[in-house]
């Protein structure tokens, strides 16, 4: 099914470009648009998109704001913030908010399509940087660990899940066979009681891995 996109951004320039980038690729349908949290949370509920282009600093409502009112009405609507804010709390916020997938503005033309086709699909994705953060975040040494009913392989397929890998990406970086890292996800996903990867990094967020 193709995915129908909402874009969300206070910068016409910008908006524009990003409407423009996601229209010409096959697949894609741009329904709308909006520059403000209220209208993209109008606007979602009237034209139910599979993915909202979010930013996360619009002039009434933040992005962080209109997406846990969009992915609380419809949880199907998948939510991507493209956005220029790269700090710790940005991201974690989003994601408790909700997001699906974290890019930045100055992420590659191609990167942005890739991410818009992941979130319509039900993964989680990050660009890069924001990937090595969110992977660092479990780099937490000594103490007592997280989520104790996991293994500790467990534990590293989750913390790849949070960084936005695929399973074969799990599968290449651990040296596991797909369908073991198939298992690993599936003992991960039972012992926390989510449903998928979005909902996974949310929960091991809320745990706070990663803090300091």
């Amino acid at each position: 099914m193709s995915p129908r996109v909402l874009v969300v951004d206070d910068h016409p320039l910008f908006r524009f470009g990003v409407c423009t980038l996601l229209a010409a690729e096959p697949g894609i349908e741009i329904v709308g648009e909006a520059a403000g949290g209220a209208t993209a949370i109008d606007a979602a509920a009237a034209l139910r998109p599979d993915v909202v282009v979010m930013d996360l600093h619009l002039p009434d409502l933040s992005g962080i704001q209109a997406t846990r009112h969009i992915v609380t009405a419809s949880p199907d609507t998948g939510v991507l913030m493209l956005t220029m804010a790269d700090e710790s709390e940005s991201v974690l916020a989003a994601m408790r908010a909700g997001a699906r997938g974290y890019l930045l503005k100055d992420a590659e033309p191609d990167e942005i399509i890739r991410a818009v086709q992941a979130v319509a699909r039900r993964e989680a994705i990050f660009g890069p940087d924001i990937a090595n953060r969110v992977l660092g975040f479990f780099n937490q040494p000594a103490g007592e660990p997280v989520f104790p009913e996991l293994t500790g392989r467990e534990r590293e397929v989750l913390a790849l899940i949070a960084a936005g890998r695929s399973n074969g990406a799990i599968a290449n970086t651990l040296c596991l066979s797909p369908k073991t890292v198939r298992n690993h996800i599936s003992n991960v996903f039972a012992k926390l009681h989510v449903a998928d990867r979005a909902e996974a990094i949310v929960r091991a967020r809320d745990a706070g891995l990663g803090r300091s």
